[in-house]
């Protein structure tokens, strides 16, 4: 798992300033606010997952379509889209957009991180359908730590993307699981009336 590579690939995509602030702005108010703006943080948790993954799935487009390949407008569109048409999706129902969500982070942190290899994404598969069963089962509490895991990812990138000197291999995880876990406690603290 080289967590370098993660951070490279994902400033590979050129993000300009304006997005990464975006990025910064949408990921701090799902951080912290996640429970309490459901609906929008779900829209903006399933866009940041079809961004991300359409990021992904540009490189293999390209070669199939070579008018998209030579299009910046098509390179600068199709992430948004990408993004929109998940965020529309997940936007739906409840339910099945919280699963969704834990299924989806689980099976990008496994891309991500592990490989693209049948055996890993099948693990992966088994490891996002468990989650997913486990935080249909406990809403409240798995919509909080979903919201707070996938604000700090952004954050996470964001900030190592900006702070270049920083090595991304020790600082990951300790900023990942540091903020993840602050934006956890807020929530938690700021909901114990919100059902």
């Amino acid at each position: 798992m080289d967590i370098k590579k993660v951070v490279d690939s994902w400033q590979s995509l050129k993000f300009e300033m304006p997005e990464i602030l975006i990025m910064v702005g949408a990921g701090l108010a799902v951080l912290l606010f996640g429970y309490r703006i459901k609906r929008v943080a779900f829209f903006i948790i399933w866009f940041l997952i079809g961004y991300n993954l359409m990021g992904y799935l540009i490189p293999v487009i390209n070669p199939a379509v070579p008018q998209i390949a030579e299009n910046q407008l098509y390179q600068t569109l199709l992430p948004i889209a990408g993004g929109l048409l998940a965020a529309l999706l997940g936007f739906s129902i409840e339910k099945i957009c919280v699963g969704g969500i834990c299924f989806g982070l689980v099976m990008l942190i496994t891309v991500q991180y592990f490989g693209t290899e049948m055996s890993v994404i099948a693990i992966g598969a088994i490891i996002g359908i468990i989650a997913a069963g486990v935080a249909v089962t406990l809403m409240k509490p798995a919509v909080i730590i979903a919201t707070a895991v996938a604000g700090a990812y952004a954050l996470t990138l964001a900030i190592l993307t900006l702070a270049t000197e920083l090595n991304a291999e020790t600082y990951y995880w300790p900023i990942l699981i540091g903020i993840a876990a602050l934006g956890s406690i807020f929530q938690f603290a700021t909901t114990k009336r919100v059902s």
